[in-house]
């Protein structure tokens, strides 16, 4: 038996990890000016965390430096509130430096928040002196400025309530005033940022003389306590979590005018207690509306808010017997607020729609079996939408559709994830190309006739190998599969096999997109084939697809993992299916653990990143869509037959005992460190091996390139150690 370490790339590792997986570098945050001039971007150096803000000149392809943090802050250290660290964290951001900004509307203004404070930025006199103004304030940090639609003010969060800032004089007005500790006015809770992909919690007024504001009261919500295991001594972060069938926060929304006393907002109404989740606020020029759901998030109701009552009436009602899946995009008004987009999956599968202001069908835009992803854009001086979509769920590409019907156009080409950013008249677009053999590209073309205007640099590293991974379906049911084989692949052998799973809702694994694969090629050139399968319960293949895991987040996409790894296997006798480890981070952590504790005759050893071990600890929103309220769940009901620790705790048996490795961040808010020492516990009461990695002081995510590093090696170590070599 020789050597299989021989063709992995010793650098490769630290490469991946202080490169952060090789994002650094890139490109990204885009927005185009309204004219469709420039663009403004933000971009880190190959090795860094810290964003800068740049401008690229669409007629010349020249870019330059616009803003830098070590600019603003003269080599001062960064300093962020623990709830922009929480937001942060929500968003998945790691950056530093510029993180975000808003562009005014004309243009001629950027707003920039960093370390606590509030910059005002000329952009045509970026880079000289003077160009650059601080807007102070002794109340707190600012959370979420945003311009104000005519761009003469500027509304923040800071301190629980809502202010509102003159851009001419710099004059600060609060125009809420929270009335407790656990109140707070302005900002998106906690299941809003996480699950709904809502991060506003005021919406402007067309006129900007108005507010919608949101008020968050948390008094009835359970406090979790994030401790922090290497220093005691502190105080530990104590933020309020929902769990299932416990208390959310109450939400409601109050119309604010300016020039009015702080506290006097009115709120508007709706069936609150039927309707709790406020999802989604759209203010067009008709008058604006709400979407709510119920708890269960099996109906859900469009509102149009009377600005003189601030009572509602119904727009449209979507129901499904399972869940009714949010859609961030939509509704999206046209025609002067008399029209708008709508999405909905009642018909079998995700489809855009046109309707009248009363909510009445006027069109369903994209036809049957087109695999439509998201609204990129509307340009009404044309007649069309612009759309993101697919009907093979590993690409992506951008289209054109009529609003007065007809076919969708293809706007993109390769096999690649195509994504979009269009200018405000959608003449000029960014369009960004990850594909499967190169590294993602950033460029800016015309939208009418494609016609490449410029490139937007990247100075990412390269790694310093391609990948070698091939697409296909396997099994009956034509499950997506990404087959990872060593560089220096013998067929004469056979591999030992590494399932990198997913499994879970909301999320393909199987894409095109080269990076994703960087990773599981170093795995695979230590000696073993790496694959991935996207089976029912993930997106991309319709409602019936994706709704099997109603009531059971487990039995029907463990079954399906499964029959892929063998279906694959038996096409591809390299793979060794006696020999089969499996691993995942989060949802996918919670999979591997669950693979090997139920079906140990497939999965031989299994490593469970940052696993929810008990789905009665996680948050409200996410896990009541699936599983209903626990309080209505029997001994064998559905929180039940979903946890790990049902199986963790059981006896084994004659079944054979598989190693698992429980790896997890102390200070994760999403997935609690809990979750895994509730496992260990189970196992280790049960008999069953298991090893347990804590990553202190880590969250959800592992940016830190040293923790990274080692992390990826003692996976690599676990599956040698646990699955042997590549043998004849």
């Amino acid at each position: 038996m020789r050597d299989t370490t021989s063709i992995a790339d010793t650098a490769f590792l630290e490469q991946y990890a202080v490169t952060y997986r090789f994002n650094q570098g890139h490109p990204g945050h885009f927005v185009l000016t309204p004219d469709a001039s420039a663009v403004l971007f933000l971009r880190s150096g190959a090795r860094s965390f810290v964003n800068d803000l740049y401008v690229l000149d669409v007629a010349t392809g020249q870019e330059r430096v616009l803003l830098t943090a070590e600019q603003v802050l003269g080599g001062a250290e960064e300093s962020l509130s623990e709830e922009e660290r929480a937001r942060r964290e929500r968003m998945r951001l790691a950056a530093r430096g510029i993180a975000g900004f808003d562009l005014s509307p004309d243009g001629a203004s950027i707003l920039v928040p960093l370390s606590g404070r509030l910059f005002l930025v000329d952009r045509a006199r970026a880079g000289q002196s003077g160009s650059v103004r601080e807007i102070g304030s002794e109340t707190g940090y600012p959370i979420d400025p945003r311009f104000s639609p005519d761009g003469t003010r500027i509304a923040l969060v800071r301190d629980g309530d809502l202010f509102v800032i003159d851009v001419a004089t710099g004059h600060e007005t609060r125009i809420t005033q929270h009335a407790g500790a656990h109140i707070e006015r302005g900002a998106a809770e906690f299941v809003a940022q996480e699950e709904m992909g809502r991060f506003e919690g005021y919406w402007w007024s067309p006129d900007s003389r108005s507010l919608l504001v949101q008020e968050t009261d948390t008094s009835a919500v359970e406090t979790m306590h994030i401790l922090d295991p290497m220093h005691p001594e502190n105080e530990p972060n104590s933020p309020p979590y929902p769990r299932p069938g416990r208390a959310n926060a109450t939400v409601r929304i109050g119309l604010v005018t300016l020039g009015a006393a702080a506290g006097s907002e009115r709120w508007v109404e709706w069936d609150r207690e039927r309707y709790p989740y406020l999802a989604t606020v759209r203010w067009p020029a008709s008058g604006p509306v709400v979407l709510v759901q119920d708890r269960l998030q099996q109906n859900e109701l469009l509102l149009s808010v009377d600005v003189a009552t601030l009572a509602t009436s119904p727009i449209l009602t979507e129901t499904d017997a399972a869940w009714l899946n949010l859609d961030q995009d939509v509704p999206r008004f046209v025609a002067n607020g008399t029209q708008f987009l709508w999405t909905s999956e009642r018909d079998g599968e995700t489809q855009l729609e046109l309707r009248g202001r009363d909510g009445t069908l006027v069109r369903t835009l994209t036809p049957t079996g087109f695999g439509y992803q998201s609204l990129l854009a509307v340009d009404e001086a044309n007649a069309r939408v612009l759309v993101s979509g697919s009907a093979n769920p590993t690409e992506m590409h951008v289209w054109e559709i009529p609003l007065a019907g007809g076919a969708p156009r293809q706007l993109t080409s390769g096999s690649a994830v195509h994504e979009a950013v269009f200018s405000r008249d959608a003449s000029v677009w960014v369009h960004v190309a990850r594909g499967r053999g190169a590294a993602r590209t950033a460029t800016v073309a015309r939208t009418s006739d494609g016609t490449t205007l410029a490139t937007i640099q990247s100075v990412a590293e390269a790694p310093s190998f391609e990948v070698n991974v091939a697409f296909e379906e396997v099994g009956a049911r034509g499950f997506r599969a990404a087959i990872v084989r060593p560089r220096d692949f013998d067929a004469t052998r056979r591999y030992p096999v590494i399932v990198y799973v997913y499994g879970g809702p909301g999320h393909r694994q199987v894409t095109v997109d080269r990076d994703r694969w960087l990773l599981p090629q170093w795995f695979a050139d230590h000696g073993f084939v790496v694959v991935s399968f996207d089976g029912r319960g993930t997106p991309g293949r319709g409602r019936e697809w994706e709704r099997v895991i109603r009531e059971d987040f487990i039995s029907v996409p463990l079954e399906d993992q499964v029959a892929a790894v063998q279906a694959a296997g038996a096409a591809h006798p390299e793979m060794d299916l006696g020999r089969v480890g499996i691993y995942g981070w989060s949802f996918g952590g919670y999979f591997s653990a669950m693979a090997v504790l139920r079906r140990p005759d497939v999965f031989h050893a299994g490593i469970a990143g940052a696993p929810v071990s008990e789905w009665r600890d996680y948050d409200t929103h996410y896990t009541e869509r699936f599983l209903g309220l626990p309080e209505e769940d029997g001994v064998e009901g559905a929180y039940t037959r979903s946890s790990v620790l049902t199986f963790a705790a059981r006896d084994p048996g004659n079944d054979p005992l598989r190693p698992l490795l429980i790896v997890h961040g102390t200070a994760d808010d999403n997935v609690y460190f809990s979750h895994a020492v509730k496992m260990s516990d189970a196992m280790f009461r049960a008999g069953r091996p298991f090893e347990f990695l804590p990553l202190a002081g880590l969250t959800h995510m592992v940016p830190d390139p040293a923790v990274s590093r080692r992390l990826q090696t003692r996976i690599v170590e676990f599956f040698q150690r646990n699955l042997g070599a590549p043998a004849r």
